[in-house]
């Protein structure tokens, strides 16, 4: 099994500025963010001074704690801070927003998986169907409709499919064939096992806890192995790849990996996982953003 780091570098619209004291500084677009990451265990690099600049600053919730993944704050804005703004990443558009939960409805450091995904969607016969399960703002439906696959997008957020939907549109990609399903996964995938649709490729980011649009409870460590089983399932008898990938989920990458050996059994191919990171632009450090695992034929 090949373990490798996926980091990001700084890009012309996105830069990781600084990081450390469990914050980071962030730049999208012209748009300077300072927003809180418990990963930061380290000096800051950058002033004061220059961390007082940020446009937006996140301020914890009371009783939240100085390490935060979960709950809601509030934004400390500059005069004239937007509502949203446009920022161009890894040869899309999407719409950033500062939200109550902290993040910005882009993760840069996803886009090493999405240029995976275009090699392996790209330049086929026929175009591939392609499953996008806990898929938010639609970074790797894109992705991948832009290559030519038809995909299915699923979240149980109707804000975030909304917010998908916005982003293909802002990418030019409204007219390609992309379902847009606002549902729990798990009560999806059953529906689409009942029903025999089939899938080329499975991309998945399970958070660590969340609940479906009927209140439906989702724990990894509770319900990680029946999605994996249900994705077996709905694969088609030749397919492409699955996908994996986790913020702020507490496991190694191997806990992944593991899972995914079942598809190079069952197919052949290779499973590959590790970090993804993001390079800070002044200096060598690297913040750990989540993992990832992959197999493909």
């Amino acid at each position: 099994m090949k373990r490798a780091t996926l980091t990001l570098l700084p890009q012309q619209h996105y830069e990781l500025l600084d990081s450390g004291e469990e914050e980071k500084l962030e730049r999208y677009g012209s748009v300077v963010l300072a927003r809180p990451d418990p990963q930061a265990l380290w000096e800051k690099y950058l002033s004061k001074t220059d961390w007082n600049s940020a446009d937006g600053l996140y301020v914890r919730s009371k009783g939240q704690g100085s390490t935060v993944s979960r709950g809601q704050g509030d934004w400390k804005t500059k005069k004239g801070f937007p509502r949203q703004w446009e920022v161009e990443f890894g040869g899309l558009k999407f719409q950033i927003r500062a939200t109550s939960f902290k993040h910005t409805g882009l993760f840069p450091e996803q886009l090493s998986n999405w240029d995976w995904i275009r090699d392996r969607v790209g330049g086929l016969g026929m175009p591939p169907r392609v499953l996008n399960l806990f898929a938010y703002t639609g970074g790797a439906t894109l992705a991948a409709a832009q290559m030519g696959a038809e995909v299915t997008h699923v979240d149980a957020s109707k804000t975030a499919v909304a917010w998908a939907r916005e982003n293909a549109a802002l990418s030019g990609l409204s007219n390609k064939p992309i379902r847009w399903i606002t549902e729990d996964v798990l009560v999806f995938l059953k529906r689409e096992v009942k029903r025999g649709n089939k899938y080329d490729a499975i991309i998945m980011d399970p958070p660590a806890f969340g609940h479906g649009p009927k209140d439906e409870l989702w724990k990894i460590e509770d319900d990680l192995l029946t999605l994996i089983a249900l994705c077996n399932e709905v694969l088609s008898d030749d397919p492409l790849f699955v996908l994996m990938s986790g913020y702020a989920a507490g496991y190694s990458p191997l806990a992944f990996a593991y899972n995914l050996e079942r598809f190079e059994r069952r197919f052949g191919g290779s499973v590959e996982c590790g970090e993804l990171s993001i390079r800070e632009k002044n200096t060598k450090r690297e913040l750990p953003c989540g993992i990832y695992a992959r197999w493909t034929r």
